[in-house]
């Protein structure tokens, strides 16, 4: 199971490019220099799924924006991904990669398979730029995931990447940050206890 703060583990798989309309393989590691968002769905041609891909695709350019990639896994076949894609009325508006993972190993490594049914569970991976796992969620699979909140997150995930903390002082992003809020500038020792 992988753990905030340590690097992700890398993948080789192959994947459905909607853009190109082709099969391909890729690999995390080619993304390095890049935010990456690993959307885990339960399978192709579920309900909720189709929900939670077409509201990727609406904040999709705003991920873009921030250096994100966004790639959809689930143990589906790259197969399913492309005939899902192509009938499924929400799904046809998705851009991005649809990743196989019919062997369930990213699954497995992500600590993001169901043991009781086979199935990927519902869930979010952000990695930063440097391949380090910043974001883990996972949640009931009948609970659509609220992408705004994923974005919210990567924006105060790239704020604290790009504002290193020091050992006596380092800014917090405290609850409820949207972006445009002040953030909170600790410095220690004087800050302790007056907060």
């Amino acid at each position: 199971m992988i753990e905030v703060g340590k690097p992700a583990p890398d993948f080789t798989a192959k994947a459905f490019f909607p853009n190109e309309k082709k099969i391909k393989q890729l690999k995390l590691s080619d993304y390095k220099g890049k935010w990456v968002v690993l959307t885990f769905h339960p399978g192709d041609f579920t309900f909720v799924c189709a929900t939670d891909l077409e509201a990727f695709q609406a904040y999709y350019d705003k991920f873009k924006a921030l250096n994100a990639e966004i790639l959809a896994i689930s143990e589906d076949s790259i197969y399913s991904h492309k005939v899902w894609w192509e009938t499924s009325p929400r799904v046809k508006k998705v851009t991005y990669p649809l990743v196989e993972d019919i062997r369930k190993d990213i699954a497995t490594v992500y600590g993001f398979l169901n043991t009781d049914t086979g199935m990927t569970k519902r869930g979010t991976v952000i990695i930063d730029p440097d391949g380090v796992v910043q974001y883990i969620s996972v949640f009931n699979d009948r609970l659509g995931k609220d992408v705004k909140h994923v974005l919210n997150a990567l924006k105060g995930l790239k704020y604290i990447y790009e504002h290193p903390a020091k050992p006596e002082e380092f800014d917090i992003i405290p609850a409820n940050w949207e972006e445009g809020m002040p953030v909170i500038k600790i410095r220690v020792p004087d800050d302790i206890g007056k907060l």
